[in-house]
């Protein structure tokens, strides 16, 4: 099953139509994509049982994110080998390293991201895992009962921030507007032969920067999940972007930015792809910080 956010509303997919989920219920499920969550269990069942009306097609433009304003956002670093050592970092043992991208830098799969002036911006692909039902103290082996889906997601990163204070300031350098889209749309995990093994990558200007495995991951989903929930109860809608493999820009010889002009295209074999357009800042506002 596929749920999208069209303009804003939920809807669920049927090949290349969309099928307003307010509307087909008739009012028992609302059109906000981001309260679905909080009654997952009993959505899901409906639409396995329900028979649908035909959707509309829908133009790609109006896709928002399927998890616009979760409550809570984590982010995992180095979460692949080799992405860690091109970072100059020793591969994590026992801990994978988590920060935030805060909830304001959620956007969807096609929008534009302006790079901030002096900014170093990089690129980041990563599955994003969904929470669709309550998870606290977890095990990894119930973990994926708890995950509504994945999407496709983009940990972009502005490097000159990030690295500036010391620790690193990872999550205001990976939090500006639209630096962190999500989508194209939630594919729920039983549609995936094996969801630990998922083909992701990324292009800037049509050449390839990144193309890896899930299956490389050193701390899968389900070991993600208990990991957090160990810590932090898990919400219904939370987001979870899962880490990125090898190929960023900070670790190129010589590095290597986006710059305005540039169009970033990044993908999930059997999910979709993102598509961001980078420009150049429009100047700050008087009093701004």
């Amino acid at each position: 099953m596929r749920i999208a956010n069209l303009s804003g509303r939920l809807h669920l997919l049927d090949g290349d139509l969309a099928i307003d989920v307010e509307k087909a219920s008739d009012g028992q499920f609302g059109a906000d994509p981001q309260a679905v969550y909080r009654r997952w269990a009993e959505f899901t069942g409906w639409a396995a049982n329900t028979p649908l009306p035909g959707g509309v097609p829908f133009d790609r433009r109006e896709l928002g994110s399927p998890a616009p304003a979760p409550a809570q956002v984590f982010a995992v670093g180095l979460n692949y080998d080799e992405h860690a050592a091109e970072s100059g970092f020793s591969t994590p043992d026992n801990e994978p390293p988590v920060f935030t991208k805060f909830a304001s830098s959620i956007a969807g799969p096609d929008c534009a991201v302006e790079i901030p002036d002096g900014g170093n911006v990089d690129w980041e692909v990563e599955v994003v895992a969904v929470i669709g039902t309550p998870a606290h103290r977890v095990g990894a082996a119930d973990a994926w009962s708890h995950v509504a889906g994945l999407a496709v997601g983009q940990d972009i990163s502005e490097r000159v921030l990030q690295l500036a204070a010391a620790p690193p300031q990872f999550s205001l350098g990976k939090s500006y507007p639209n630096f962190g889209p999500v989508g194209p749309w939630l594919v729920t995990v039983d549609e995936f032969d094996n969801p630990d093994d998922l083909e992701l990558g990324c292009a800037v200007n049509g050449e390839t920067m990144q193309n890896g495995r899930t299956s490389e991951m050193i701390f899968p989903v389900a070991r993600l999940v208990e990991k957090l929930s160990a810590v932090v109860p898990l919400r219904p809608g939370d987001v979870i972007f899962t880490g990125t493999p090898a190929g960023v820009g900070l670790g190129r010889q010589p590095q290597r930015w986006l710059r305005p002009g540039d169009e970033l295209v990044s993908w999930v074999r059997g999910i979709g792809e993102l598509r961001q357009r980078f420009v150049a800042a429009r100047g700050t506002t008087k009093g701004s910080l």
